[in-house]
């Protein structure tokens, strides 16, 4: 049976309608498939924090403070050189005998050792020889001076013998002299030469022994004695910071001995050399001491600038300690806080904390910082 020619022409013409229809369908729809926008929101700050009940934390605000600048540093207690005296012998010997030891507190004039020493023969001997020859030479004069007013002898002999008679006056006191310089009695002599104090002071070295040899003027000297009724302190100063420190002006200074005391000292002297590894130059102190400071000890001085600087002053609880530094929570509404990095200075009566940066005056701050950072850790 044949189709009718009617019907196929209607199949032709359907054809593409239908093709077209099908490809329509198998096209997606990209807007319409795609995931909905993100909504993508900033990160908090990490020194930022919400907490609720805000008001429990309440607030201080910080205050003005002028404040004279000061500078902290170390330093150590050292004698004054220029107090710091040896003790020498004129004699060489052997030591026989010591009357001292290191660390003793001694009186001018006091006996520190015994030496015995061949020297003082050889000493007394000149003197002996020097007293013969003055009175033989007083002797000649007087002779001559007999015969110069008979003119027996010419006036050029009595002349030469007064010149010798003063030569031999001047040989015998320097013979005398060295005996005395010794600690020889001429009158008694030994050969043991006593070596006393030269001044006042505490032994701070000691170099010599029983039985020991000690050479007369020698490099090495039995003893030092040192005044320490004025000490140095020396202290190192960066390169930064010279310019807080000046010669004349007075400084605090602490021994961690004794923190609770205070002392003053005057700057004496900046070594115009500076240390090439660290770059700090030594700055000396002269300070009166009490008897309190020892060589050695460890000192904290404080400098003090000449003109004065602002500061901020808040309650010392409002300062947390975290990480090594220092820290404020300051308020930003609506329960946020926002923890803020401060540098501090002193601690001053009634639980105060100067602030040097960080904070200006009229700042908000939390006034107890701790409890709020345990709120926030829990």
């Amino acid at each position: 049976m044949k189709t009718p020619f009617s019907v196929v022409l209607a199949a032709v013409c359907l054809l593409p309608t239908l093709l077209l229809g099908g490809c329509s369908q198998a096209k997606p729809d990209i807007k319409a498939e795609a995931p909905p926008a993100a909504n993508v929101e900033p990160d908090l700050n990490a020194n930022n924090f919400q907490v609720e009940h805000a008001d429990l934390f309440p607030l201080a605000t910080a205050t003005e403070r002028k404040a004279v600048p000061a500078l902290n540093v170390t330093g150590l207690v050292q004698p004054d050189i220029a107090r710091a005296v040896p003790v020498i012998s004129l004699a060489s010997g052997r030591v026989v005998e010591i009357d001292a030891r290191l660390g003793d507190v001694v009186k001018k004039g006091q006996l520190l050792l015994k030496v015995r020493s061949n020297d003082i023969s050889g000493a007394y001997q000149s003197y002996l020889k020097a007293m013969n020859d003055e009175r033989l030479a007083r002797v000649q004069l007087e002779r001559a001076q007999i015969l110069s007013d008979k003119g027996a002898i010419a006036r050029s002999a009595l002349e030469a013998a007064q010149n010798a008679e003063q030569d031999a006056q001047v040989d015998l006191n320097a013979a005398l002299e060295l005996l005395r310089t010794m600690g020889v009695d001429k009158d008694h002599p030994s050969a043991v030469v006593e070596i006393r104090a030269p001044i006042s002071g505490v032994i701070t070295d000691q170099q010599v022994t029983n039985a020991a040899g000690v050479q007369g003027l020698g490099a090495t000297n039995p003893f030092t004695v040192s005044d320490l009724s004025y000490v140095w302190i020396v202290c190192d100063v960066y390169e930064n910071d010279l310019d807080a420190v000046h010669i004349g002006e007075y400084a605090d200074i602490r021994l961690n001995a004794y923190p609770n005391r205070l002392f003053r000292g005057r700057i004496d002297n900046i070594l115009p050399i500076l240390d090439p590894n660290i770059h700090t130059a030594k700055v000396r102190i002269e300070v009166p001491n009490p008897g309190l400071m020892r060589i050695g000890m460890f000192v904290a001085a404080t400098f003090y600038g000449k003109q004065p600087v602002v500061r901020s002053l808040i309650p010392a609880a409002a300062i947390l300690h975290l990480h090594d530094r220092d820290w404020v929570y300051t308020p930003l509404g609506d329960g946020h806080f926002k923890r803020q990095e401060v540098v501090t200075g002193n601690t001053l009566p009634g639980n105060t904390q100067e602030v040097i940066s960080g904070l200006k005056a009229g700042d908000q701050v939390v006034s107890n910082a701790l409890a709020l950072q345990n709120t926030v850790e829990q």
